[in-house]
């Protein structure tokens, strides 16, 4: 990728590795469906299955657990239309979710208003586990779907999923769905360790093409109204003809994701570190959001009092930076962060939050780049204020 600009918007969608595009284009060439029975069909359906088992690892899982979807959205409507069935439950009558989930949760379910119970977070936008606590004990009657995402996008901030599992098994009839789009490939995810019921991914998110995602089931969990119905793909939990290329990629992805996990955790958080502290002494007057908090190595999101998001985020992609005021799922408009509304910001300090989030081909360049950018932005702002940024 050209260094002509610095790209720092990997919570939006990572950049495709070259060895993911060179996947892509080989599965391209397979002419077979994968559901065929001659030869062509046989080679397609080895690659699909290929891909399962990379992906399954990404997150310790067996590969038969794996359901391809178009993406995180359908994994997680699928998940939350009411359907998902466990452990010797009934379907579950009632939902509960975090105020900081994504849209595709918080919006995305079929359950009834009187039906979902959001569950407040920190000032750091972690769950209040003594709130969920509260709330499967009141529901104790009912079969209860708990939505929990991994790791905030906006903030980066990641939840404590085996606390929230721990409460879900002690209260019996529960079960557990995680959002993992955002920690995938950043941080170790373990399906096994955690014991989640249903755990989402989307492929882009961690160098993939776009357009292809998975739901994780644990073993005995299945979908018993899928929301696509048709030739049995998928074991019939998601049917319809696979897109081979793009789960071919996925599986690209996941694989490299896996191998580097630790290494490129540990480089972006430096990296993210230095960014931070330059931040810092930019604008003293700047918050650091979940700054108390586990967060994603790759994620920074910060404002600073009196800065406009939207004119910041033009003067720095004119500068040649491309950052986000938050999530990227909004038709490309800015508007209040419900994140941050939930963890207690203001709105005249939420209206300035800009989101820095770093992937696998951000380099020191590009902390500079932005640091030189964001120190220009900020000018005007200090000139008002009757010192120099």
């Amino acid at each position: 990728m050209s260094r002509a600009r610095a790209y720092l918007d990997y919570n939006a969608t990572a950049p495709v590795r070259p060895s993911v595009a060179d996947a892509v284009a080989r599965a391209l060439m397979l002419p077979g469906n994968p559901s065929s029975v001659h030869a062509e069909g046989r080679a397609a359906r080895a690659a699909l299955e290929a891909a399962r088992a990379q992906v399954a690892a990404l997150v310790n899982a067996r590969p038969e657990q794996v359901v391809f979807t178009s993406g995180g959205t359908e994994a997680a409507n699928a998940v939350l239309s009411g359907a998902l069935r466990g452990r010797g439950l009934p379907n579950p009558t009632r939902l509960l979710h975090t105020a900081t989930e994504h849209p595709c949760v918080a919006a995305g379910h079929r359950f009834t208003d009187t039906a979902v119970d959001v569950l407040p977070v920190t000032a750091d936008g972690v769950i209040d586990l003594s709130a969920l606590e509260a709330r499967l004990a009141a529901h104790a009657h009912e079969t209860v779907l708990v939505s929990v995402h991994a790791a905030n996008n906006e903030t980066g901030a990641v939840q404590p999923l085996a606390d929230v599992v721990a409460l879900a098994r002690a209260h019996g009839r529960v079960l557990v769905h995680s959002d993992a789009v955002q920690a995938a490939g950043k941080v170790a995810l373990d399906m096994a360790r955690l014991g989640l019921d249903a755990l989402t991914l989307s492929g882009h998110k961690f160098a993939a093409p776009k357009g292809v995602g998975a739901l994780v089931l644990a073993e005995g969990v299945t979908l018993e109204s899928p929301l696509l119905r048709g030739g049995g793909q998928e074991r019939s939990q998601r049917c319809g003809t696979e897109g081979l290329p793009a789960i071919v990629g996925m599986g690209e992805a996941a694989r490299i994701a896996r191998e580097s996990l630790d290494g490129e955790a540990a480089r972006l958080s430096a990296l993210r570190d230095r960014i931070e502290a330059g931040v810092r002494a930019l604008a003293p007057d700047g918050v650091v959001f979940a700054a108390g908090a586990v967060r994603l190595p790759n994620t920074l999101n910060v404002a600073v009092p009196g800065l406009d998001a939207p004119a910041a985020l033009i003067a720095l992609d004119l500068a040649g930076v491309a950052v986000s005021s938050g999530s990227a799922c909004s038709s490309g408009k800015v508007a209040r962060s419900a994140t941050l509304a939930a963890m207690g910001v203001g709105a005249d300090l939420a209206g300035g939050a800009l989101r820095v989030s770093l992937g696998w081909n951000t380099v020191d360049a590009d902390a500079a780049c932005f640091l030189d950018a964001f120190e220009r932005v900020l000018q005007p702002l200090y000139k008002r204020r009757g010192r120099a940024a």
